[in-house]
């Protein structure tokens, strides 16, 4: 049953060009359905019925699992035994009739602009390390862009005539401008450090590590952990909290709903809905007099 898992995935990043991390979201998702059978004696994808992936989501729910993790689990499943009906490895797709459960939609978590001040202020420039991660953490803030699309950048992506990104290596892919002060910490950058990051001539990689090669999402997060200490924040900061932030305080200095979507690359408007409830006029107002980074 694993085997077949992997020709699934094998197939989804063929046809479907999906990202790293979908691609592990599924394997972890479908491993963990097919441990689930095999402790009930099903080894073969033939034996299940509706009944054995009905019990195992049933077996989620009883463990505890948010209903985001369970809905993502339904949806890697779904897609799973519909790849399996149609190369007929099974006679039947059980896992139709599974339904999701309700997700309740939490606010974002946000930084406040004091917060993105002292966060984007803490590297001081001084080494070329230092000017990568200024560039780095004020180019995450001016796109908000996923990690997994900043560190998949080229360096040929970045127009800086022009002044914007094109993030052509998203599912999907969009154009997206750069604010003054992103632009300027990316020219230092590229200009001063990156050439002394790079050990190889021919690399193509916008954020590189110290070794020359490709930032990792895991490298990312460590010096957004840093920064954070060196900052003194109390508050959990990821990469996606920077997107967050970045949405949120577009929308309170008054950019319209579609366009962030185009920004975030969201497919439905219902994901950036959920900045809507950050709508306080008070605050609204504040922005709208001027945003440093605008």
């Amino acid at each position: 049953m694993h085997l077949e898992i992997e020709k699934f995935i094998i197939k989804l990043h063929k046809e479907k060009d999906i990202s790293e991390n979908t691609e592990l979201s599924y394997r972890r998702d479908l491993k963990k359905l097919v441990d689930y059978l095999e402790n009930k004696g099903i080894d073969d994808f033939k034996q299940i019925n509706e009944s054995d992936l009905v019990g195992y989501v049933e077996c989620l729910h009883k463990l505890g699992r948010k209903s985001s993790t369970i809905t993502r689990s339904i949806v890697s499943i779904k897609s799973f035994f519909n790849y399996l009906f149609n190369e007929g490895l099974v006679e039947k797709n059980y896992a139709l009739k599974l339904v999701a459960p309700k997700i309740e939609k939490h606010a974002p978590n946000v930084l406040t602009l004091n917060q993105v001040d002292a966060l984007l202020s803490a590297p001081s420039g001084d080494t070329p390390k230092e000017l990568r991660d200024k560039a780095m953490l004020e180019f995450a803030y001016a796109t908000g862009m996923r990690v997994t699309e900043i560190i998949s950048l080229d360096i040929d992506d970045i127009n800086f005539e022009e002044g914007y990104v094109n993030c052509r290596h998203a599912n999907k892919p969009r154009i997206i401008p750069l604010g003054k002060l992103s632009l300027k910490a990316l020219k230092e950058y590229t200009e001063q450090a990156r050439n002394i990051l790079i050990k190889d001539d021919d690399e193509k990689a916008l954020f590189v590590n110290v070794n020359g090669q490709r930032l990792t999402r895991q490298g990312f997060w460590k010096i957004i952990k840093y920064y954070k200490d060196q900052a003194h924040i109390t508050k959990d900061i990821t990469p996606h909290v920077l997107r967050h932030s970045f949405a949120t305080h577009l929308l309170q200095n008054g950019a319209d709903l579609k366009s962030i979507q185009t920004m975030l690359g969201h497919s439905d408007i219902s994901s950036t809905q959920v900045y809507m409830q950050f709508q306080d006029e008070g605050i609204k107002d504040i922005y709208r007099k001027a945003h440093p980074r605008a």
